[in-house]
């Protein structure tokens, strides 16, 4: 499996609420699901987002933002305007004690399109296990992708069924919202440039592509450098040449911090012993193993499963 899609599968969409907003300006909405990862598809209208760190990022028909949690943050129609009077809504479905019903979500006013109308769909992705956690090191705190608003017609098509509430609409509108996550993050992955993970740059290029996805479908395997650069069919020197110039480490390097990152979510995410984890990751045995990952992680393997089971985060979906 290719490293977007291993950490992806740690990230999902489940439990979306989907309508339509009419706000009338000022308005406000704050963000406060604590959601790992949420998404914000912009169907029509738009307006400015706040992080918690002073970021402000416009946003029109057409864009899609990625937002990164836990903390709360806000998306008003006009920054001016957030500190004077304004209608103040809050989107927190996935809190205690909260009714998010089409109905009642966050007092936000439901009804037909108007002049100032603000259509959004909303994705808060709810994590299982640590593996996103990965992911949301590689992405900045917001991220855009900039489209046609025509290319979120189908995605507003969707969310008027699953409005309806009719039988599926619920499990199409999440995995809908997990397809459109792995477009946005591939779009911006692609056009991001210096700002993309090195892995991700790395599957790209002709070079060290194929010796990466061979060593990511069988990270198990006893690869060497002269192996890896078998794979891509140049020279061990080359290679080695070329991936520390593209990846920023030397091939060894990378292949073991892979190893076990991938070692740290198995021992938080599932019950396999030592020696299990150990053999999964490439280790012949867990004296090896147990030494290399407190190297990485500054905790033996057991106190690190210790601490860290049971921590996981909570989120959800939401669409105003």
């Amino acid at each position: 499996m290719d490293p977007l899609s291993s950490l992806l599968s740690g990230i999902r969409a489940e439990g979306s609420v989907v309508t339509r907003a009419v706000l009338a300006r000022p308005w406000t909405i704050r963000f406060a699901d604590a959601a790992p990862l949420t998404m914000i598809n912009v169907l029509r209208g738009g307006g400015t987002l706040l992080l918690p760190d002073g970021t402000e990022r416009v946003v029109g028909p057409g864009d899609t933002a990625l937002v990164r949690g836990p903390q709360p943050f806000h998306l008003a129609d006009d920054p001016a305007t957030v500190h004077s009077p304004h209608a103040a809504y809050e989107i927190a479905c996935f809190t205690p004690h909260t009714d998010c019903t089409a109905e009642e979500l966050g007092g936000i006013h439901w009804g037909a399109d108007a002049p100032e109308a603000t259509a959004l769909i909303v994705g808060a992705y709810r994590a299982s296990g640590h593996r996103h956690e990965r992911l949301l090191r590689a992405l900045p705190p917001v991220l855009v992708v900039e489209e046609d608003a025509e290319v979120c017609a189908w995605l507003e098509t969707a969310a008027a069924d699953a409005a309806r509430r009719t039988a599926g609409s619920q499990a199409l509108m999440d995995r809908l919202l997990d397809w459109a996550l792995v477009c946005t993050l591939r779009s911006w992955f692609d056009t991001a440039g210096a700002d993309a993970p090195s892995w991700y740059r790395g599957l790209a290029d002709p070079v060290l592509g194929p010796a990466l996805q061979s060593f990511h479908d069988r990270p198990a395997q006893a690869w060497t450098v002269a192996s890896l650069a078998a794979r891509s069919g140049v020279s061990r020197a080359l290679f080695a040449k070329r991936f520390t110039q593209l990846m920023g480490r030397p091939p060894l390097a990378y292949l073991t911090e892979c190893r076990l990152d991938e070692a740290a979510t198995l021992l938080t995410d599932t019950d396999l012993t030592l020696a299990q984890v150990a053999r999964s990751v490439g280790y012949a045995d867990a004296f090896g193993f147990s030494a290399a990952f407190k190297r990485h992680q500054g905790l033996s393997p057991s106190v690190y499963r210790r601490v860290t089971a049971g921590a996981g985060a909570v989120a959800g979906t939401a669409t105003p």
